[in-house]
């Protein structure tokens, strides 16, 4: 805890001390005996990484408030505390910009932890998990198990201990300070961690997974019920956004080809060709075609290309009824900045309706690749054909001329 503890400080603690001592007593370990843990893990993360006193403020106030989502669910709770933290520091005239700093550092805490290069968020992620790095380690991770088995996941303590230990291995921490001071405390528990697996007996009658895997889940109801692959799910999405950009990348590529080389056809056509067509009238028809096929071919690549914006704004009513694509910026780029968010957290607490907000933008982004490979064939077609025909009817007036 800070030596002195600020007016506004003090506010939040006392919020942050009333929300979580309403939560359900099933939470064992995301409770408050926790965040005043983690609270100060920051304050001593913040004083030795040199913090500013507001930004060490700001920290401290992210960390009182980065759990209280869990008073309503533990389900996507840092959404949840973002929306309950917001009025609290508006209410007590906190200005926006801080506001966002201290939503930041919350929405880093999401596992898997993610600061961004944020100073501030780097200091409460460290601090979120400064209990790998605990003399009490083993206590609250059996706490945490505990929690898990109370909301309705069954895990097996061997498993358990085997999963904490892969969490240990592949963590690191963001900030000098921790990497410094609670690495080797981490590097020491994990040891401690992995002796207690060894000793460990095979005997798990409850071990049936992790941690999705729910206990009163009826076996019957489960048979031939599909489980969703949520990681494959969104592999495919993201290799899907991928592909269909680099297309409209090369299609881009492509139409620029066809504006270059036209052009230049053009020019030359018109600052040499129209010149000499008085003394060899006979490469009057053969200048027009070529001229003519370069135009057209370029204005074929330019559709192609040109883009078209959207009006730019949604309703409230377009986010209720699931129908707004929110991942489009023609759908929201004249919005105002607070109904954008509240539509994406509206979104992201919702997961079919995300789902679906991903499929309609790889569909829409395939209606646009599809209009555009159609301009840009008929484009390099009539360039082909009309190129062809130009220099025959060169090769012909030429012949002819002699």
């Amino acid at each position: 805890m800070i030596a002195e503890e600020t007016s506004l400080l003090s506010q939040t603690r006392a919020y942050a001390e009333s929300v979580l001592g309403q939560i359900s007593p099933d939470y064992t370990y995301h409770n408050l005996s926790h965040t005043q843990a983690v609270v100060e893990f920051a304050d001593e993360i913040a004083v030795q990484e040199g913090l500013l006193d507001t930004d060490r403020e700001t920290v401290l106030i992210a960390a009182w408030l980065h759990d209280v989502g869990y008073r309503k669910s533990c389900d996507n709770h840092e959404a949840i505390g973002v929306d309950m933290a917001r009025p609290f520091l508006i209410e007590h005239s906190v200005p926006t910009d801080r506001i966002e700093q201290v939503v930041r550092c919350i929405e880093a805490t999401r596992m898997p932890q993610n600061p961004r290069g944020d100073r501030l968020a780097a200091v409460l992620c460290d601090a979120d998990m400064g209990h790998l790095a605990a003399s009490d380690f083993a206590e609250r991770s059996e706490m945490l198990r505990k929690e898990l088995k109370q909301t309705g996941v069954k895990i097996g303590k061997k498993k358990w201990l085997k999963k904490t230990a892969e969490l240990i291995e592949h963590h690191e921490y963001f900030t000098a300070y921790a990497r410094q001071t609670f690495e080797p405390r981490k590097v020491a528990n994990l040891a401690r961690l992995q002796r207690q697996i060894a000793e460990q007996k095979d005997d798990d009658k409850d071990e049936i997974g992790w941690p999705d895997e729910r206990a009163d889940v009826d076996p019957k109801a489960e048979k031939g019920k599909s489980r969703r692959p949520e990681r494959g799910v969104e592999t495919m999405f993201r290799l899907t956004s991928q592909n269909h950009f680099q297309l409209s990348a090369m299609a881009d590529t492509k139409a620029n080809i066809m504006i270059s080389i036209n052009t230049i056809v053009v020019s030359l056509v018109l600052s040499i060709l129209l010149r000499k067509l008085e003394e060899w009238p006979m490469l009057t028809l053969p200048t027009a075609l070529l001229t003519i096929t370069c135009v057209l071919a370029t204005v074929l690549a330019v559709l192609a290309t040109r883009p078209n914006v959207t009006t730019g704004r949604f309703s409230r009513a377009d986010i209720e009824n699931k129908t707004a694509n929110l991942l489009f910026f023609g759908n929201f780029h004249r919005m105002e900045l607070d109904d954008y968010e509240w539509g994406m957290r509206h979104m992201m607490n919702d997961a079919d309706f995300l789902y679906s907000s991903m499929t309609r933008d790889i569909y829409y982004l395939g209606k646009v690749l599809g209009r555009k490979y159609k301009l840009l064939r008929w484009s390099y077609t009539v360039f082909m054909v009309g190129f062809v025909l130009s220099v025959l009817a060169f090769a012909g007036a030429a012949y002819l001329s002699r």
